[in-house]
């Protein structure tokens, strides 16, 4: 190698760099790296054009250098801007926004349509399915809570029921539908719970924690729905069972009932029996009633029947379903299964079947078709 000629390359190569836009200093240093990879290689593979390959290594370590230059000032300004160390937050702003959201100028429905959308991920059609109406419906309810709103300062936290409502709902999409949200409406209850000594506060959260102890046995392979009745209780998760409990029990305490420490109480009875023909079903009627007092509600008067049909037998509870309003979601399963109960097969298997069609979710539009083939099978036996 020609190190006379490397030597009288650099001027040139140097005034490249900077009428490229590098300052002397680093092109000086670019021009250097150069020089010690051409000793390295030149002897074994010679270039065709000696300038232009000095060029294109030394511009090559240039550009390397500024963006290593460029990355570690940003390191140091991140690490400037960070805030010192310290205790960190108990809680996120997640729960906060739950409460932003359930702003005093809507109406509490208004109010949790609105956060279930905005911050609790549901779609439009899951709200609508909660509340029982039309997704059209709820899709205006959400766009005029949206207008009512707009431009106003969101600094203003809602009451605590509608946020407590929200928690619910949100629960119950992510423990029975399509999007599992049921782990982080714990979390925010258990932040909730934390902050304030109110009895349905400590109740929604043993109820959540009651019904999430029997999560891993409500499935079974391929997604297979398995009902309360057919669930292997030993994968019930005795550990949230013994919380949820323990929880319900100081929250029942403080005498100031109301409808989530009532659902939990019925939950806990369920987790209590050891089988399913151990379940108490008379007290379970009493907490449906005390509930059915708090509440008014055709879901609760539809679940009370199907109690009533297990503590007295299924024509008592065919005469409670009497009362419920037939257009009600899960009314015609409700039938069949009492139906079923009282002997009466064939109008059983048929109802299975209607109600399957009627079903919004593929996991129990599945498990009725099945109850319906198994009767009819009992039927041809």
């Amino acid at each position: 190698m020609n190190e006379t000629l490397l030597r009288e390359l650099v001027p040139a190569v140097l005034g490249v760099l900077v009428r490229r836009g590098a300052d002397f200093a680093s092109a000086e240093d670019a021009v250097q790296e150069a020089l010690i990879r051409a000793l390295r290689t030149w002897p074994d593979d010679p270039p065709r054009d000696a300038k232009a390959w000095l060029v294109a290594a030394a511009w090559r370590k240039f550009l390397d250098a500024a963006r290593a230059e460029t990355s570690r000032r940003g390191r140091e300004l991140v690490v400037e801007v960070e805030p010192p160390a310290g205790p960190v937050p108990g809680a996120d702003d997640s729960l906060w926004l739950y409460f932003l959201c359930a702003h005093p100028s809507l109406s509490p429905g208004s109010a949790v349509a609105l956060t279930l959308r905005a911050v609790g991920g549901l779609t439009t059609r899951q709200i609508a399915t909660a509340y029982l109406v039309p997704e059209a419906t709820m899709a205006q309810r959400i766009s005029r809570a949206k207008r009512r709103i707009t431009g106003l300062p969101l600094d203003q936290p809602g009451d605590l029921a509608t946020v407590l409502r929200v928690l619910y709902l949100v629960f119950n999409e992510g423990y029975g539908g399509d999007v599992d949200l049921a782990a982080e409406a714990i979390r925010l209850t258990r932040q909730l719970a934390a902050t304030t000594d109110e009895p349905e506060v400590a109740g929604l959260l043993a109820l959540m924690l009651l019904h999430h102890a029997r999560r891993a046995s409500r499935v079974g392979p391929g997604g297979r729905l398995v009902p309360l009745g057919e669930q292997d209780r030993s994968r019930w998760d005795t550990d949230l069972i013994a919380e949820g409990v323990t929880v319900l029990q100081a929250a029942l305490a403080r005498d100031r009932l109301g409808e989530y420490q009532a659902q939990a109480a019925i939950a806990a009875l369920h987790a209590d029996a050891r089988t399913a023909a151990e379940t108490d079903w008379v007290q379970i009627v009493e907490w449906y009633d005390e509930l059915l007092r708090l509440t008014d509600s055709p879901v609760v008067r539809l679940n009370r029947a199907v109690a009533v049909g297990e503590a007295d037998g299924p024509p008592a509870g065919l005469t409670e379903l009497g009362k419920v309003d037939p257009d009600l979601p899960r009314y015609t399963a409700v039938r069949a299964y009492l139906l079923e109960r009282a002997g009466d097969l064939a109008q059983a298997a048929d109802l299975y079947a209607v109600a399957s069609r009627a079903a919004t979710s593929a996991p129990e539009r599945d498990h009725l078709t099945r109850e319906a083939a198994r009767v009819r099978q009992s039927l041809r036996a």
